[in-house]
């Protein structure tokens, strides 16, 4: 009866463990953090909405610092990966093009976040930035590539644009495209999250079947 007992009990934590949800960690600026919008409207808590009503069952971890660039995720990510998420969704790049850096440098700094959660197993969703063109062509093509790059280089998910949602909305229309930024005119208002989470939920359940059948 014991030996029944103990077994029972031992199936009981074995499922209560496997219904915990899944832990995942958006890692990036303040386009993560959700400068400017309310608690519940930022790109953490909409995709996390997005996902579990779409079948996950997820719990998304707000690592976002606005101003961050990609050498300040470089230096703090063995500190986020220390809570040990089983995923990672990186977004950043958006403040080393804001400064005009160099893309090999954003490319070396975001190659130290995917190789540290590489050293600990953990799977990675890397959002890219798209460089304006007034930078001038060669630069924009050096910097757009970085992200498909490093996607194959670390076998991580890849969705290229972060700002795909608005631009398949406005068809490329700066104007039509205000519509959803905030006054800044750079980042995302609640709408316009909306419209990027939409975009990139799908591959973000991508994450989260990887993260479920490692």
């Amino acid at each position: 009866m014991h030996k029944v007992l103990t077994t029972l009990v031992f199936v009981f934590i074995s499922a209560m463990a496997m219904a915990e949800p899944l832990r995942i960690t958006a890692f990036g600026d303040s386009l993560v953090h959700g400068y400017g919008l309310d608690s519940d409207q930022g790109l953490v808590p909409q995709l996390e909405r997005w996902l579990n009503d779409n079948g996950a069952d997820v719990v998304l971890t707000n690592a976002g610092v606005s101003g961050d660039t990609t050498a300040g995720g470089a230096a703090r990510i063995d500190w986020t990966l220390g809570d040990k998420p089983q995923g990672l969704i990186v977004l950043l790049g958006g403040n080393d093009l804001l400064r005009g850096m160099r893309p090999d440098e954003a490319k070396a700094n975001l190659s130290t976040i995917l190789s540290a959660a590489s050293a600990q197993g953990v799977e990675v969703l890397l959002i890219g930035m798209l460089a304006p063109g007034n930078f001038g062509p060669d630069y924009k093509a050096e910097f757009d590539a970085i992200y498909g790059e490093l996607a194959t280089e670390f076998g991580s998910l890849l969705f290229d644009d972060a700002f795909a949602g608005i631009s398949a909305q406005v068809s490329g229309d700066p104007i039509a495209a205000q519509r959803y930024l905030q006054d800044d005119g750079i980042h995302p208002n609640a709408e316009g999250v909306a419209l990027n989470v939409a975009a990139l939920g799908p591959v973000a359940l991508e994450l989260v079947e990887r993260v479920s059948n490692p």
